[in-house]
């Protein structure tokens, strides 16, 4: 009996929406750097205040998943970050009660390493081909901090990227690949350390990568049973430009112009998420059925793939993606803004912001699905929807009870009813916009608002509804999630009932 064939089943991306326009960050640093001034083109992606890499990787897997409510499919969850924001949390379950994965889902979390994105996805594959799994979830996403002044300011981005394996409608097959585990410390971070302290430039370059990317190449295409010549994308995340991955490509047999963009121009390297980051755009971009790809990612060693597309990567062409994400930025100009949301400022915050925060673990607990997972409830009987869930419907004519069944809001279309933009309340991002937001089918719910300026909200906008942090208990360093609405600015606009309180 033949073995069957695995692979990428889909791929779903995440870029903030935010772009911090890298002459900002030079001209603003000139006077102590003024060698910034000659890489001050192009932009950075600029993640939110209440953005990290679990919401990030929230976004990459809903993209993945799409609005389908029911995703009992999926039986196992990794997630790849150097950044995650809980030590001791499994922040792969923060991810999985926020897509409403059921609860026996195997969920892992791989850290520690610049591998950590390709090395979940090996894990994946290597979960699913054993048949541990039949489908299974890789997610990878990073939001590093960086010293002001410094390189990694102008070539970081924060992003995340999501890929489904399994073995039915498979759209990239998997061929073969490897893993070279090599002590090579380009860049460390320490157990208390919020910055990466990075080696020598040319040492990196020509002692690393130059030497071990050759050797990693050359057992992926032995492991895989594929030629270099029959490589027509060559996936490697550098923050040392395209050309050099042209350089690398070559010297290990394959054509130079197989090297994929590394996005350095418009998006900036993702950390572990990036080399995730590229195949997905490649995966939209560029590949075609046939396609043999090879996926890389340097750090204490290398990790590499090999993976053939098939007829069937047609089938995403609907998704968002990396390619999506990328289309929907909005320049940013203020760095200022970029170093207070980063947390690498001390700023006045007021009174109104002196709050003891503490979160109610049990409280979460037994909440979980209508906290993480925004689920309300539907009356079984009379239909009505509702949130919070209660034993007792809120319809008035009919107040039954325990008939409700759950119902999950988040991928539901809503528009905003009402709205304020109040510069009373403390906000990380003054005015702070909240407002009632209905739902077509039914329910209402008093959301914040993210994503948007002061003056573009409306009554009657339509908001599509994105996980996010809600609150930061910075004595305990506990973060709290909750969902928000973004205003979809294309949306038809009614008449205006906000106001701004002054």
């Amino acid at each position: 009996m033949a073995q069957q064939s695995i692979g990428l089943t889909g791929f779903g991306g995440y870029i903030p929406r935010l772009r911090l326009q890298r002459k900002s960050v030079a001209q603003a640093n000139a006077w102590v750097a003024p060698n910034f001034l000659g890489k001050g083109k192009g932009e950075r992606s600029m993640a939110n205040w209440d953005e990290d890499s679990v919401t990030m990787a929230v976004e990459a897997a809903r993209d993945l998943l799409g609005a389908d409510d029911d995703r009992s499919h999926v039986d196992a969850l990794f997630f790849g970050s150097t950044t995650m924001p809980f030590k001791d949390r499994l922040n792969a379950g923060i991810i999985s009660a926020a897509l409403t994965l059921g609860e026996n889902v195997r969920a892992v979390d791989v850290a520690s390493t610049q591998r950590a994105g390709t090395s979940a996805l090996m894990q994946a594959l290597t979960t699913v081909k054993a048949g541990e799994a039949k489908n299974a979830i890789v997610v990878a996403s990073d939001h590093r901090k960086t010293r002001a002044a410094s390189a990694q300011e102008l070539d970081f981005g924060d992003g995340a990227a999501a890929l489904s394996v399994g073995s039915e409608n498979v759209i990239a097959t998997y061929l073969g690949g490897t893993s070279l585990t090599i002590d090579f410390v380009d860049h460390f971070r320490g157990g208390t350390d919020d910055f990466d302290y990075n080696w020598e430039e040319r040492w990196i370059r020509d002692e690393g990568y130059t030497k071990i990317i050759p050797r990693a190449v050359k057992a992926a295409l032995e492991a895989s049973g594929t030629v270099a010549g029959d490589i027509k994308h060559f996936v490697l995340p550098t923050t040392f430009g395209v050309k050099f991955v042209q350089q690398l490509a070559k010297a290990s047999g394959i054509a130079p112009d197989a090297a994929r963009d590394t996005l350095a121009d418009n998006c900036g390297e993702t950390g572990a998420a990036h080399s995730l980051v590229m195949l997905v755009h490649t995966l939209q971009k560029e590949a075609k059925p046939g396609d043999k790809i090879m996926v890389l990612h340097f750090g204490g060693g290398c990790d590499a793939m090999v993976f053939e597309a098939t007829d069937k990567i047609a089938s995403q062409s609907g998704k968002r993606g990396i390619a999506g994400s990328l289309a929907q930025g909005v320049p940013e100009t203020n760095y200022m803004k970029f170093l207070t949301y980063n947390g690498l400022v001390e700023w006045e915050k007021g009174m109104r912001a002196e709050q003891d925060k503490k979160t109610a673990l049990t409280t979460l607990y037994r909440n979980e699905d209508m906290l993480m997972g925004l689920v309300g409830g539907r009356c079984t009987e009379t239909g009505v929807v509702q949130f919070p869930r209660s034993r007792i419907s809120v319809n008035p004519n009919n107040h039954t009870v325990d008939t409700q069944e759950p119902y999950k809001f988040a991928d539901r279309k809503a528009k905003i009813l009402s709205w304020s933009a109040d510069f009373l309340s403390f906000s990380m991002s003054p005015p702070n916009h909240y407002g009632m937001v209905v739902f077509d089918e039914g329910g209402r719910i008093m959301m914040d608002f993210t994503d948007v300026e002061q003056g573009t909200v409306d009554s009657g906008m339509e908001v599509r509804l994105v996980f996010r942090i809600k609150d930061i208990d910075e004595k305990r360093g506990f973060r709290k999630y909750f969902w928000k609405a973004v205003p979809v600015t294309n949306a038809n606009v009614t008449s205006k009932t906000g106001q701004a309180a002054e």
